[in-house]
């Protein structure tokens, strides 16, 4: 897939203020600091678009971009972050939730994990979650950059290996660096094929 335009539409506090509309919605979440908005700004080849921090937990709403004027990337706060007060990560949490379960545009969720570091059982659960609840979603492993290709390799193969202690199928995953751009076209073309389901 070749994406020639992207742009922020608006940011949502609630599910009700999002876009109306049947535009297939492709969300994007993971723990903080996971290098979200790098890799939205990277698949859209647009530095500017997602806007990136030096401070985890920035992102607080739920925004869509709109991409070649057909479908939306939906940038969602990041979960885990420790020094939120307690109130205001359960309304993220609520908010969070309550897009994923109610949202009929929503198509797929792209599950972002830093491929560094072992399981965490915060990702862990987020994702079993997705799945007693029927959400269609992905695994994308981020920073690859970072390590050498074939420890990146180790590290995923090892991680997805892990959810078979109660997974029978295991979900799609995809490897890649915002800063190399490795993996773009894999995602790309895996939400093209999405899209050309729908």
């Amino acid at each position: 897939m070749k994406i020639n335009s992207s742009e922020y539409i608006i940011s949502s506090s609630t599910v009700s203020q999002c876009p109306t509309g049947d535009r297939p919605e492709f969300a994007f979440i993971g723990r903080s600091n996971v290098g979200k908005s790098s890799l939205i700004n990277m698949l859209c080849n647009n530095k500017g678009l997602a806007k990136t921090s030096a401070i985890p937990g920035k992102t607080l709403l739920i925004n869509h971009f709109l991409i070649n004027r057909e479908w939306f990337i939906v940038d969602l706060p990041g979960y885990g972050y420790a020094k939120r007060s307690k109130s205001v990560q359960k309304k993220l949490e609520q908010m969070i939730s309550q897009y994923i379960l109610m949202r009929p545009q929503l198509v797929n969720v792209f599950v972002l994990i830093d491929i560094r570091h072992e399981q965490m059982k915060i990702d862990r659960e987020f994702i079993d979650w997705l799945g007693e609840s029927g959400i269609p979603f992905s695994v994308v492993f981020t920073k690859a950059d970072k390590l050498s290709k074939s420890k990146a390799k180790q590290n995923a193969d090892k991680w997805m290996h892990s959810m078979l202690d109660t997974w029978e199928q295991l979900p799609p995953y995809f490897i890649t660096s915002s800063a190399d751009a490795i993996g773009r076209d894999d995602v790309l073309d895996y939400i093209e094929t999405i899209i050309s389901e729908e």
